[in-house]
């Protein structure tokens, strides 16, 4: 449920009344502020129809110099919506837990924005996750997976594809190229200064890439998605996220710096694959769901924007898969593993 609170000039008082009639709220009432001669509107949303009244607003009111809008989730109301809306409701399921396009750009725009805070978890994570490795001990490994904030640069860079909103997608990916840098290096300096263990368990499976692994990473990419459209927990899919890129990355630092270049080009290959599958599996999400812009000339930029980005992830997927099945025995490892 949702709570859509808008403050619009009196002027607009019609237009605004015809969009409520249009798009059904459960609840909505109207007050007017005349110190500044404004009006607001209330409008309570079960959960369809919310996205429609937004967009209208918008319409509406942007060219406008004094208005707002202001959207609140809601935990709970009395009386409870009548039968036919939740029989509504159950009809539209498919439907029924797609968070507003603004409530998704605002849970994943922070993950483009470049802070001390992200270095920072990122190195202490890339740390816990190489030294894990290189002991072989599950649990530090599991608890850099905790930590590493890896999942919203992702998400955002998918979401600016499928949006066409390029500037978010070229700060998100700058944010995720960094962040995946400072994890290398991180674990490059750790595997210069002690070296390799070729008897650990977990370090020597970050070497070996198969078709599960990218069945294993595109699930990630789902949940990742899901996380933010469906409102699954972020935390808990955050760390499927960080199975899938940050042991890899590690890994591949940990080798690098040892001077290990075949089991290096191993665990890149798998952070490739990873990558890859994470971001179009995300991408196919929004647009399964409907995230898309408001007008229709954003529409046609964030259709280009998206083809693209799609054709190019799903040639790249093609070109690692092919390594991975074609390339010449003993250059890939051929027991398909992502993480444990």
């Amino acid at each position: 449920m949702r709570l859509i609170e808008a403050v619009f000039p009196n002027s607009k008082r019609d237009q605004v009344e015809k969009a409520v009639e249009d798009h059904k709220p459960t609840h909505a009432r109207f007050s007017t502020t005349e110190e500044d001669d404004s009006s607001v509107l209330r409008a309570l949303f079960v959960e369809e129809g919310a996205q429609g009244l937004v967009d209208a607003l918008q319409s509406i009111c942007g060219h406008e110099k004094n208005w707002r809008i202001i959207v609140l989730p809601v935990e709970a109301t009395a009386p409870k919506p009548e039968d036919k809306e939740e029989t509504d409701r159950e009809k539209n399921g498919a439907r029924k837990n797609v968070a507003l396009r603004e409530e998704i750009y605002e849970d994943v725009a922070d993950g483009a924005e470049l802070s001390i805070d992200f270095f920072l978890l990122t190195f202490a994570s890339s740390i816990v996750a190489a030294l894990g490795l290189n002991a072989d001990n599950i649990a530090a490994v599991i608890g850099a997976m905790v930590i590493a904030p890896l999942l919203g640069p992702i998400l955002a860079i998918s979401l600016g594809a499928a949006l066409g909103d390029m500037k978010l997608l070229m700060r998100a990916g700058r944010n995720a190229t960094a962040g995946l840098a400072v994890g290398f290096t991180t674990a490059a300096l750790i595997g210069l200064l002690v070296g390799a263990n070729m008897e650990s368990g977990e370090l020597m499976s970050r070497t070996v890439a198969g078709l599960d692994s990218v069945v294993l990473a595109l699930a990630a990419g789902v949940a990742a998605a899901l996380s933010i459209v469906a409102g699954i927990s972020a935390a808990l899919v955050g760390v499927m996220v960080a199975v899938a890129l940050l042991p890899p990355a590690a890994a591949a630092g940990l080798f690098f710096g040892a001077g290990d270049f075949g089991d290096f080009g191993h665990s890149l290959l798998l952070l490739m694959i990873n990558v890859t599958c994470i971001m179009l599996a995300a991408q196919a999400i929004y647009i399964f769901k409907g995230v898309r812009p408001r007008t229709w000339f954003e529409k046609q930029a964030a259709a280009r924007a998206s083809k693209i980005n799609m054709i190019s992830l799903l040639a790249l997927l093609a070109v690692l898969v092919a390594v991975v099945l074609f390339a010449p025995s003993g250059s890939v490892p051929g027991v398909p593993v992502l993480a444990d």
